[in-house]
Order: C-alpha cells, then structure tokens, then sequence
C-alpha cells in the first residue's frame, strides 16, 4: 500500500468499501477495506497516509465490531458519533499542501465535491485514480438471467412508470439512472443470482422518446431497449442535457459527460418508489406470514433443541425461509446470543457460541419472495428463565416500539418526528450505561435500506420528508450494554390513514415482557402480535 503511494506521487488516499455502483452491501470479495483492515462491516472506509498509517471510520453500529475485527495495534479505529461524518472527521487528518489520491468508480459525485469544498481551504490536491489497488475484476462470462416482476406484484408496469418520468423531459435531455434499486423500479427487473439483493446490475438512460438498459446481464422487457454496459458512453453524443444524482453516479461516470451534466432537483423516481401501490402493500403483506412463519419455527428450534450454537441458528433459519417460499435472504442474519447481540450488526454467528439456559438470542433477518421486495424483522428470544434485568431491559424497548406506533400523525409528520418520540421515551426510561445508539428506521422496498424514509435523530432531507400513506419503513428502537448484550425490537410497518400499521404480525417473548412496566394501552396494542 505504501509503495502504491509513492509510486501515484500520493500522501493520503481513500479506500472504499463499495463497488463502481456504490452499493450498500457489497460483497466482501468486491469491497476493498475489507483486503485492507479486515473489517467486515457492511459500511466504512479506510484512510491511509504515505506513512502506513490506517484509519477505519465506523458508525455506532460497528463500534465494537470493529474493535474485535481488526488488528489495533495497526490500524487506528475512528468511531464516529451520530453528529460526526467521515468526509469532516477524515478531512481533519489530511495535513496542508498534501495530495489525496481517490477511486473514481468508487466515489460519487457528491462526495468528491464535497471532499473539494473542505480541502481547497487546506490546498489539497485532489487526483482521481482510474483503477483500485484492491480491485477483483468479475469474469464477464457467467451472465444471470434477469427476471420481469408482474403488474400483478408491482401495480405498474415499467412503461407507466417511464412514461411519467418522460413527461418532464424536452427533446436532446435525458435521465440518467445509476442507483441499482431505482434501475432495478423503473424496469421492473430482478436478479435471484444472490443472497442480500435482487438489484440487476446496470445503469438507465431515459430519454424523451426511449429508454435504454445498459446491462451485462440477460433480460427481456418489451418496454426497454437492452444494450451492454461498455456501449453506455457511446449513446451520450445526441443529447444536450444529461439529468443526474451526484450521490448515486460516480465521477468516472461523470467524466464521460460532465460537460453537459445537470444535477437532478427532485429525482422523479424517489417518492414513486417509495410510496408504494395498493398491489405491492398485498404482496408485501404475504411476504411477512411467510417471514413470521419462518422467524416462529426458529423460535421452536431455540426452546427446544439443546446444545446448539449461533451458527445452527443461522443455518436452520435460512432453511425455514426457503420452506416458506423465500427465493434468497435480504441481508446476512444477524443470530446474536448475550454479549455479542450488543453489536447492532454482528456478523458473524458463531459455532462456538453454545445457547445455555438464561441465554438471550437476538436474531434480526429477512428474505426476498417472488416480487423481489425485502422483509426485515428484529426478535429476541430466551432460553429458558429469564433474569430480572433481561426482562426490564425487553421490556423497556418494548415500550419504545409501541410508543412509536402511537406517534400523533399528520401531513407534516416526519421520520426524524417518529424517532424523536421513541427515543425519548428511552432516553428517560434506558438505565445508566445502556445506549440506543442508530436510528429508530429506514424505509424498506427493493433494498432493505431504501430512502425516504429514514427515521432518525440526525436531521437531513431525508428525515425531513414528510411520511405519505403508503410508506414502508421499519421501527426497531434497541438499548445495548457490552457487559449485557442488547436488545432490538423491529417491526416493518406501513403508514394508511394517518396510522402505523405493522406488516409483521409475530408474538413478542412473554417471558420477557414485565407486565408491571407495562400501561393498559400498551397491553392492549400487545393483541396485534399475537399470531403464532
């Protein structure tokens, strides 16, 4: 790494964990901080200087996962705060009169630009490098075939939903596409190959007469003009105005057509996508009795199995979602017993991890069906009694959930308004040394994590935009002690009337519920999860 440096003429340079389609969840074999730092966190990247020093910025999710995963005695772990960002905390490490060497598939628009905004103060030079250090080039060879969701499923067709994106447009402009999950609405489009994403890999051009896949893959749409990925800059020269979203497209993208570039203003596709159809609220309905079925007959397989181990778990759990119709798991389950559930997002069930009486499992997972949208749901079980404090601690984020569900909505109501509600009911409530340290929710659809909504204390547009009827996001408040563990409870909702209604109809732990702590209401909205 050092002498890749040099030989660049770098003093500073960013490694990435994302791909050139600046994924959430990369894979590991793609994501290249993981080569570096041997940390396995879906998020965070790495900062190295000339002089071999490592920097790992990780949020609060993976503060003690990154600590177990990497080697401290090189590498410098910066665990940022919910106010705190990589860009200014990164920016505050680069010294004066120094170069800052950057991928150009792996960093947006946005980010480079405001990489620039914080270090022209300093006169740091900026050079974008073509290739990654890092980078495992994927074999074109082995192409997926693609498949076509029905209107049935998803309540449009992609030539409705392209016909009102070109609405907009005059003649010579375009859109132009990059984000997976909005490729993958607009075509209507979905990829089976893995686990963790249907999202097709390819880019959109959306013209006022036509719209163009650019796409490696192999798929039939009638509504599409389907082309190979490397014919994307040659389908450019015509137009005069290319819209755009800096955050999704990355510079080596923008270089082919900076000249004519226009920064979106309101992305037509964001709130079509995330205000979902009467058709796809029912699909998604069916997909959660299946989740609850899968989610209860790992319930029964804790209470009633001896001797078994996270891994166990994990490898029976993704054995009850295909037995219920799930095509491939939305994320990787998180199968968490006692300490190790204080990471929000530990990785890695282990078989060494042996569940005893008194144990806590917390198991956070999901699946994709036919329709490719993906389910999310967070429970904690018990084997055995549980302690007074295991119960309390449950009990209290139970409290935090269903206080969320009563949250007083209007046509201004807002994710961040959510959070605030549930957050500080805990933040009142959570005893000394226990956090809540994430946000209380994301939108889901395509991809687990989708935007709008986000519920979160941190303010932004996202958290801002007012949450519509038929919205899908998820409420999972938790409280996390490394000595105890931790606790989430998350439920996938949707917004219909002015109310929050649950998708996921799965019981909650009696054992754990401290019915004292309890209010009648609350007992009361306890009805609505009580199937299975």
């Amino acid at each position: 790494m050092q002498d890749f440096l040099k030989q660049n003429n770098l003093d500073y340079l960013i490694i990435n964990s994302t791909n050139k389609f600046l994924v959430e969840y990369n894979v590991l074999e793609e994501n290249s901080r993981y080569y570096l730092t041997g940390f396995t966190g879906s998020t965070g990247d790495a900062l190295v200087t000339r002089e071999g020093n490592i920097y790992l910025f990780v949020d609060g999710r993976y503060h003690e996962q990154a600590d177990r995963e990497c080697d401290l005695s090189k590498i410098t772990v910066v665990k940022l705060q919910q106010n705190q960002s990589f860009l200014e905390e990164a920016t505050n490490i680069i010294e004066q009169n120094s170069t800052l060497g950057i991928i150009g598939e792996k960093t947006s628009v946005y980010r480079y630009e405001s990489l620039k905004n914080i270090l022209d103060e300093k006169k740091v030079k900026i050079k974008i490098l073509e290739k990654d250090i890092y980078t495992k080039e994927k074999s074109t060879k082995n192409k997926k075939l693609l498949e076509l969701v029905s209107k049935e499923i998803c309540g449009k067709s992609s030539e409705e939903k392209i016909k009102s994106i070109q609405k907009s447009l005059k003649k010579y402009e375009a859109y132009l596409f990059n984000n997976l999950e909005e490729v993958s609405y607009i075509t209507n489009l979905r990829d089976f190959s893995k686990n963790y994403s249907t999202a097709i890999s390819g880019k959109a051009l959306v013209t006022k007469n036509l719209a163009i896949l650019f796409c490696d893959d192999i798929a039939e749409n009638q509504d599409l003009i389907i082309k190979p990925l490397n014919e994307f800059k040659n389908n450019l020269s015509n137009l005069n105005t290319i819209y755009f979203d800096k955050i999704s497209t990355n510079m080596a993208d923008f270089m082919l057509f900076k000249d004519f570039a226009k920064p979106m203003e309101n992305n037509p596709i964001l709130n079509m996508k995330s205000v979902k159809t009467n058709e796809e609220l029912e699909h998604y309905k069916k997909c959660f009795e299946r989740t609850d079925k899968a989610v209860f007959d790992i319930r029964e397989f804790i209470n009633n199995k001896e001797n078994i181990s996270e891994k166990d778990i994990d490898i029976e759990l993704e054995k009850a979602f295909k037995k219920y119709g799930a095509k491939l798991l939305s994320f990787k389950s998180i199968v968490a017993k006692d300490k190790n559930a204080a990471l929000a997002h530990y990785s890695k069930s282990s078989e060494k991890e042996i569940v005893k009486n008194g144990s806590l499992v917390l198991i956070d997972c999901g699946a994709y069906y036919e329709g490719g949208y993906a389910t999310d749901i967070t429970r904690v079980f018990i084997k055995g009694t549980p302690t007074e404090e295991q119960r309390k601690i449950y009990t209290l984020v139970l409290k935090s959930s269903l206080a969320a569900f009563n949250t007083k909505i209007s046509d201004k109501t807002t994710g961040y308004d959510i959070d605030k509600t549930a957050r500080e009911l805990l933040d009142k409530i959570a005893p000394e040394n226990f956090e809540f340290s994430h946000g209380l929710g994301h939108g889901i659809g395509i991809s687990v994590h989708e935007q709008p909504p986000r519920l979160s204390p941190v303010i932004s547009s996202v958290t801002q935009t007012p949450i519509e009827d038929n919205m899908c996001f998820t409420i999972e408040p938790g409280l996390y002690n490394k000595d105890f563990g931790g606790v989430r409870l998350e439920n996938s909702v949707y917004m219909k009337n002015r109310k929050i209604h649950s998708f996921s109809k799965m019981c909650y732990e009696k054992k754990l519920i401290n019915f004292d702590l309890l209010t009648e209401e609350e007992k009361e909205q306890l009805k609505d999860f009580e199937v299975m």
